[in-house]
């Protein structure tokens, strides 16, 4: 397979770092993972997120911005757990619609975002993870990190929504979607290889797999 740029896009627990590093291991490419032990604004971002949410946003952005185009350079093929586009269409969208950053914010990040987004070389694949809101939810509570012990099942379906709206009109690259809750691959060496087969099916323009139920 030749060198290739993959993104990983999906809700939260729904198996991004996961896929991420098994793929990483097993076909030798390199990874990059979402900033959260060395993010200034995360613990200020959950004391107060009305005050916090433009200054994380934008870090966040700038973090994903240079990991996007250190992937694109390397020579070797990458993949990417979170990509920039979800930092405005998922997470700053939902943020500004609960009321936790203001339209001021929101139009100042949006004009950013997409001055930034727009040099960006495109992605060759962008995987698309889903699970239900359930399924989801269970997975956060049993990992039990405490920044996340504030997440709803609401706040989990208003992500789904806007995934739904996103995944609607994005045309940067091929989407691959596929259900964590059906393949288990973290554990079971040959749901691994379905979604390297779905993957390299995707890449080279050929239908999907389809699997039996």
């Amino acid at each position: 397979m030749k060198k290739r740029l993959i993104l990983v896009a999906g809700n939260i627990g729904v198996g991004k770092t996961s896929i991420t590093q098994r793929l990483g291991e097993r076909l030798g490419w390199e990874t990059g993972y979402e900033s959260v032990a060395d993010n200034p604004y995360l613990g200020d971002f959950y004391a107060d997120m009305g005050q916090w949410a433009f200054h994380l946003q934008v870090f966040f952005l700038g973090h994903r911005a240079d990991q996007h185009l250190a992937a694109w350079r390397s020579p070797k093929s990458a993949i990417l757990d979170r990509s920039i586009y979800e930092d405005y269409y998922i997470f700053t969208r939902a943020l500004h619609r609960l009321g936790s950053m203001n339209e001021r914010d929101y139009r100042s990040y949006e004009r950013v975002f997409n001055l930034i987004t727009k040099t960006l070389p495109a992605p060759d694949l962008l995987i698309h993870l889903k699970a239900p809101v359930k399924v989801l939810l269970a997975r956060i509570r049993r990992r039990g990190r405490e920044i996340e012990s504030g997440i709803t099942a609401e706040y989990l379906g208003l992500l789904d929504e806007l995934y739904e709206e996103w995944l609607r009109n994005f045309d940067l690259c091929p989407v691959l979607t596929i259900s964590s809750k059906d393949l288990n691959f973290v554990e079971r060496a040959e749901h691994l290889d379905i979604v390297i087969q779905r993957i390299e099916h995707k890449l080279a323009g050929r239908d999907e797999l389809v699997l039996d139920d």
